[in-house]
């Protein structure tokens, strides 16, 4: 305990603000992304290097989803269930798209010729990730298990030495599915946008964030079109 202890105090220096960490018996460090950092890596993936998120989420977006990265195409036929995982990005598009006719959010450019990589908010921008008291507004479950699995996702992606032998179908798969658990139980409509814009707005969010990460993954893991709409 003493070593991870001090351990513990000397990464706390170099990584404040990012992660909270704690000790734990016999000597484990536990690490917590802060949620103002996931905020900033949520928002990173909604609108890429040019959309005033911070230095770090900003870096992170080109880093992970940048379609000149070179990633390999797939040398063989995409089998049938990938239509669920164009379903779910073409659905993402669309949800989009019809909270911007709605006035719920607005875009510079509402009506793309073909899905963006990274969507253009006016407002509100940054989208409304947090509480007033600094937490994340997302805590249903199915909204962290969305979240968690874009993490694995883009992890996933920034890692070459694993990216290549990743079965990119599960994970694409595993993608829209968690995707469609999100949608079905965690409205935005109806009463929440109403009572509840804020979280309705950070919900959108996290649709923007899911459609330019299964993009990414159809269009340069899977050499599979990432359609706008069905």
């Amino acid at each position: 305990m003493e070593l991870a202890s001090a351990i513990a105090s000397d990464l706390s220096g170099i990584c404040e603000g990012v992660f909270s960490i704690q000790i734990v018996p016999p000597g484990w460090i536990h690490f917590e992304l802060t949620h103002s950092t996931l905020a900033t890596w949520l928002q990173s993936l909604v609108v890429g290097s040019s959309g005033g998120a911070g230095e770090q989420g900003s870096r992170g977006a080109e880093e992970t989803i940048n379609a000149q990265c070179p990633m390999p195409h797939a040398p063989y036929p995409i089998p049938n269930s990938l239509f669920a995982v164009q379903y779910a990005h073409a659905r993402c598009c669309s949800l989009v798209l019809l909270a911007h006719r709605e006035g719920l959010i607005k875009l510079k450019e509402p009506v793309p010729n073909t899905s963006p990589a990274f969507w253009d908010v006016i407002s509100p921008n940054p989208l409304p990730w947090l509480n007033c008291d600094g937490t994340l507004q997302l805590n249903h479950p199915d909204e962290r298990r969305l979240i968690g699995e874009l993490i694995q996702v883009v992890d996933t992606i920034e890692c070459p030495d694993v990216s290549s032998s990743v079965k990119w179908e599960k994970v694409a798969l595993n993608l829209s599915q968690a995707f469609e658990k999100f949608w079905s139980n965690c409205r935005i409509w109806g009463e929440v946008k109403i009572t509840s814009p804020e979280l309705a707005q950070a919900r959108l969010g996290l649709l923007m964030a899911t459609q330019s990460v299964l993009k990414f993954v159809l269009e340069e893991n899977l050499g599979v079109f990432a359609p706008l709409e069905l």
